[in-house]
């Protein structure tokens, strides 16, 4: 892993959300960030906002065309001449039932969510080996660890790229790459605010231990120290930050009631 100032991540996904999150965490602490989305006037628009144009690369791509991937992991190597970190952030989501939901969305989903880190992690590689090594964290979900209802493309792109991670791990890290994955669990993104009613919210409040939504910056900390040398022994682990949610059975407002009242 690379000691040198001049280290290097790429963030996709990174018009917003976690992905910016990641992105402002990695500059505050001296990297220098190419920010990748298939929504180019918002992922410029971003970099813009950072206001570091000497640190910041805007790339234009879709993370599941191979040529776009390619293309843009040239453009960050002729920039910057190095690679130390890639954040597998993109992603999209379909909430239907099972039974309603057309393969066209099952396949785009899986496409994005799952074919994407495959092809940006494969490109990304030999310009990291170049360079001594680096690491890549996927950003897979509790929704990979946990089913749940409406989420059958994108809970199993997610499992996928669970496992994903720890194939990358295990081929990838006689090249000097680790390969983690962290699992948010509920974030307040901008996709939770616009599917999470206020009856949802307060039934995952309820099943959190922490009793409260995650933050973005909290994911992004996460994500860089992943990437950061203070992870260097760790590789192959899918991460949870999620308040305890996972860890978490049923009947746990009840429980509490009744500790209380003891």
């Amino acid at each position: 892993m690379s000691t040198t100032p001049d280290r290097t991540a790429l963030v996709t996904g990174a018009a917003r959300g976690i992905g910016l999150a990641a992105a402002r965490r990695f500059l505050a602490d001296g990297w220098r960030v190419a920010l990748l989305d298939i929504d180019g006037p918002a992922v410029e628009a971003a970099a813009a906002a950072l206001d570091r144009p000497e640190a910041t690369l805007a790339l234009t791509a879709d993370v599941s065309d191979p040529e776009a991937v390619a293309a843009a992991i040239g453009r960050v190597a002729e920039r910057f001449g190095r690679l130390d970190a890639l954040v597998n952030n993109a992603g999209i989501a379909v909430f239907k039932p099972l039974l309603e939901t057309r393969f066209a969305e099952w396949s785009r989903v899986l496409a994005v969510n799952l074919s994407g880190p495959f092809l940006c992690t494969q490109a990304a590689a030999p310009v990291m080996a170049a360079g001594g090594g680096g690491a890549v964290v996927n950003i897979t979900s509790i929704s990979g660890l946990r089913a749940s209802t409406l989420r059958v493309a994108y809970g199993t792109s997610k499992a996928g790229l669970a496992h994903l991670t720890k194939q990358q791990a295990v081929e990838l890290g006689e090249l000097g790459i680790r390969v983690n994955a962290v699992a948010p669990g509920p974030v307040d993104t901008a996709m939770a605010k616009a599917v999470h009613s206020p009856e949802i919210r307060k039934d995952y409040r309820d099943a959190i231990p922490l009793g409260r939504y995650g933050l973005e910056e909290e994911l992004a900390e996460t994500i860089v120290f992943l990437c950061s040398e203070r992870a260097s022994y760790v590789t192959g682990q899918v991460l949870a930050v999620d308040g305890g949610f996972d860890a978490a059975g049923i009947g746990l407002p009840t429980l509490r009631r009744d500790a209380r009242d003891r």
